[in-house]
């Protein structure tokens, strides 16, 4: 069996909209998992035109995702941090401090889509950082940094519920503990500024936490849980996040690059993070405060 959820922005997803795909189907009794936002209905087998209805219903405001019913609850969170968990990206804002934004966005933009090679991407951009003192980073934290909606929500939610949780980031470490910690995440992984005489070197220290790293991470961390990849909900918005997304057993590509949404079956542009929940069957009714 194959479950189809509709997610909108709170408010935006029409009754009729849910019945008519839902009939169009022959689906099942749509359970509404909250008022005017979400709802779900158990199919037979993924339909035919579920890529033309996805395109028409994206016009509408309203994400659609098709998946198997069985297992969808995950027993393992593993989270992407820029622009996935934070509505930023931390180089560009460390680099807006250093006076140098404009050029960092545009490698950013590049690499997240997958058109540069990301460890010399990184590297680049880390070293136009060169001289900016430490001191900077907490001052980013505090003054630029904002969680992504529904992050807490998604954290308390699946750890009330038994889950664990992993922060993986191509960003860095400085980011990812505060981040973590933050939230609730149970490890945090990600790169490290290199620091001398209380200012950035301009190099990152090695090994180069990437595409690859986030494929291990979730390997090693399965193996360790004595779970398996399929029990994960992956999610990430970058060319660096498809190794994980495809491994996971849910690979979710939240608000994400174009090239990187074209090869993810499961794609939320129009809901925030708590569209994690709905997709694994909780009501917002059953959602833990944070």
């Amino acid at each position: 069996m194959y479950t189809a959820t509709l997610i909108s922005r709170p408010g935006d997803l029409d009754h009729a909209l849910v019945e008519s795909l839902r009939n169009a189907w022959g689906g099942g009794d749509a359970d509404w998992l909250s008022p005017d936002e979400a709802a779900e209905f158990v199919l037979a087998e993924v339909p035919g035109n579920r890529w033309d209805v996805w395109e028409s219903l994206q016009a509408q405001g309203v994400d659609l995702v098709v998946q198997r019913t069985e297992g969808r609850r995950k027993k393992m969170l593993l989270a992407d941090m820029d622009s996935t968990m934070i509505q930023q990206e931390c180089i560009d804002e460390l680099a807006e401090e250093a006076g140098v934004g404009a050029r960092v966005k545009e490698i950013t933009a590049r690499a997240m889509n997958g058109e540069l090679d990301f460890e010399g991407a990184l590297r680049e951009r880390v070293g136009l950082l060169k001289g900016l003192p430490e001191t900077v980073i907490g001052t980013v934290l505090a003054d630029r940094i904002t969680l992504m909606p529904g992050g807490p929500e998604l954290l308390a939610t699946m750890k009330a519920n038994g889950a664990y949780a992993a922060l993986v980031s191509g960003g860095f470490t400085a980011f990812t503990s505060a981040i973590s910690a933050k939230l609730g995440f149970d490890e945090n992984r990600a790169n490290t500024l290199e620091v001398a005489d209380g200012a950035l070197t301009g190099i990152p220290v090695p090994p180069i936490l990437g595409r690859a790293a986030k494929i291990e991470a979730l390997e090693e961390i399965t193996a360790r849980l004595g779970i398996s990849t399929d029990d994960v909900l992956a999610v990430g918005d970058g060319a660096n996040d498809l190794g994980m997304l495809k491994g996971a057993g849910t690979g979710v590509a939240l608000h994400a690059k174009p090239s990187v949404q074209a090869e993810c079956d499961i794609r939320i542009n129009h809901g925030d993070l708590t569209a994690l929940l709905f997709l694994q069957g909780y009501a917002r009714s059953g959602f833990v405060a944070p």
